[in-house]
């Protein structure tokens, strides 16, 4: 038996008679999960490798992770609205919302950095990144939503033919 059977089985058996015992179904799919590792690892790997390149002390802006976040922010919003009307089903949102989004922002960085700021004296530049990150944040996540409502407006290949319908 494998040593992690809920990973890789849709369903299991529950009782003693493997023929009549009732299924339990597993709380997430597979499928959705591996998705989000997936994505978590291509975000997780731009991250890092964004952190190498532009790394700062406490008493300059950290705009490596700035940058990342209001990436981050633009993304979600595009994929929030892009996949609205997607299927359930779908592994389009778990993979570059969840998944890449999720690991390529990074709020306990944010944190830190935040700390390091406090800590080293520089008061004025901590509030003053703080109150970037939050109000352009917001601004890039509603910029990805018109960004995609716009692109909305034309064309698309994508065909849902759920009950729900979509436009892609």
């Amino acid at each position: 038996m494998s040593r992690f059977p809920s990973l890789f089985v849709r369903s299991r058996p529950v009782g003693s008679d493997l023929d009549t015992a009732p299924v339990r179904s597993l709380p997430h799919d597979p499928r959705k999960l591996a998705a989000i590792y997936a994505g978590g690892v291509v975000g997780a790997l731009i991250r890092v490798g964004l952190a190498e390149v532009a790394s700062t002390s406490p008493g300059q802006w950290p705009w490596a992770t700035f940058a990342v976040n209001m990436v981050g922010a633009l993304l979600l919003g595009y994929f929030f609205t892009l996949f609205r009307d997607h299927p359930e089903e779908s592994l389009h949102h778990p993979f570059l919302g969840i998944g890449i989004c999720g690991t390529l922002t990074t709020f306990s960085t944010m944190q830190l950095e935040l700390y390091e700021m406090v800590d080293g004296g520089h008061l004025a530049l901590a509030a003053a990144y703080a109150a970037a990150t939050i109000a352009v944040g917001y601004v890039f996540l509603r910029a990805g939503i018109g960004l995609e409502r716009r692109r909305g407006d034309f064309p698309v290949s994508y065909t849902d033919n759920s009950p729900r319908g979509g436009r892609g």
